[in-house]
């Protein structure tokens, strides 16, 4: 196995590497290859020949890269950035809201609907990129609006026995439920108190169904009781939500003072690092619950939520090793691009970059940021 060292040891290296690659090299690249111009929306995924015209452009990406484009330029990397942010946001809301003010799954590159299902996934990340746009630009009424509006057209969505439904074939799962708390938390940070109580329920059903209350781990599928699903379903678990998780709880516990959830915090972390193979500096893709390997390939997105979570809990010796078992993935051709899949050799599958991912990438990446204006002596 030969695995490419990354340039750098300390955690302040990492932040300096991390910070120039993300302003230099990642936002000008998904900004004009990753960006189709005469469509007005942002390319599934980028090959070597620039953005590939595959059959479907979901809400979803084109939501994570609002949401991207216009914190970036909250956080002070470019006002351009926001310009890009609320054009593309025009685009998006035109493209994809439904008269009820839901959002659709997917259109055609040419704006077409191609999957007219409103998800609850999809649902969260266009919260989240409003949230984004309202607290980069207040002057701009419209996200704030249709936050409103959409809040209220998730009630469809709602379970009789708590929480909310998914559509598809895993109605009761905690991966949708856990990106509505983001865009939850997102809103509650615009001043938006009347958010705050939807933060609370969805933390209250992940304390009392969605974590393990002997393993302390979280599960991923449920029945209509949020018990957990039978067969393998019940079982699976996912390092990479483990820590998105952990850092969610982290920050809802610090809003609130609750040791509870700083305490599920920690213990969701080190459950995720269960699953970190130590050889190749990785987060692998699934274990059970018996914590045994179920999937030992790694994509790109659970090295971004270890090394995300590793920073807002302050671990910095995992902050270290997870950069530089990310940075792998960005070591990429071509400067701002990525490799999504790690197979068991270290190797990676070579395919066009997927866009979703930089929403990931760019958790961590602000993170950072604010670590390099403040420079503190991260190496202590």
């Amino acid at each position: 196995m030969d695995l490419a060292e990354a340039p750098f040891q300390t955690l302040s290296a990492a932040v300096d590497w991390y910070t120039d690659w993300f302003a230099r090299a990642a936002l000008p690249f998904w900004s004009t290859v990753g960006f189709d111009q005469e469509r007005n929306s942002f390319h599934e995924r980028v090959g070597g020949r620039g953005g590939d015209e595959v059959a479907q452009r979901r809400a979803r990406v084109q939501a994570r890269q609002i949401w991207v484009y216009a914190t970036a330029s909250r956080l002070g990397l470019g006002e351009k950035h926001l310009r890009l942010a609320q054009s593309a946001y025009t685009s998006f809301v035109r493209k994809y809201r439904h008269s009820d003010g839901l959002f659709i799954t997917s259109t055609y590159a040419d704006g077409s609907p191609l999957d007219a299902t409103p998800r609850l996934y999809e649902q969260a990340f266009a919260l989240n990129a409003m949230a984004a746009l309202h607290i980069a630009d207040p002057e701009m009424s419209e996200p704030l609006e249709d936050a409103q509006r959409l809040r209220t057209a998730l009630e469809p969505f709602r379970h009789t026995r708590g929480g909310f439904r998914e559509a598809g074939p895993h109605p009761f799962q905690a991966n949708a439920i856990m990106h509505l708390l983001e865009a939850a938390l997102a809103w509650e940070e615009t001043g938006q108190r009347d958010w705050l109580s939807l933060s609370d329920e969805i933390v209250e059903l992940a304390g009392t169904h969605f974590i393990d209350g002997q393993g302390g781990f979280l599960r991923e599928f449920f029945d209509a009781a949020w018990s957990p699903a039978s067969g393998l379903d019940g079982r699976r678990l996912e390092p990479g939500h483990q820590f998105e998780w952990a850092w969610l709880l982290d920050r809802w516990g610090s809003a609130r003072g609750s040791i509870w959830a700083r305490d599920a915090s920690a213990a969701l972390f080190k459950i995720g690092e269960a699953g970190v193979d130590q050889t190749r500096k990785v987060a692998v893709n699934g274990l059970w619950d018996d914590l045994t390997v179920s999937d030992a390939t790694a994509r790109l997105w659970p090295q971004t939520e270890y090394l995300k979570a590793s920073l807002a809990l302050g671990h910095i010796e995992s902050s270290i090793f997870a950069a530089q078992g990310l940075w792998r993935y960005l070591n990429a051709p071509v400067p701002g691009a990525w490799l999504d899949l790690q197979q068991t050799d270290g190797t990676f599958v070579l395919e066009p970059s997927p866009a979703s991912s930089f929403y990931h990438i760019a958790g961590p990446c602000f993170a950072m940021a604010g670590m390099h204006k403040s420079r503190p002596n991260f190496d202590r």
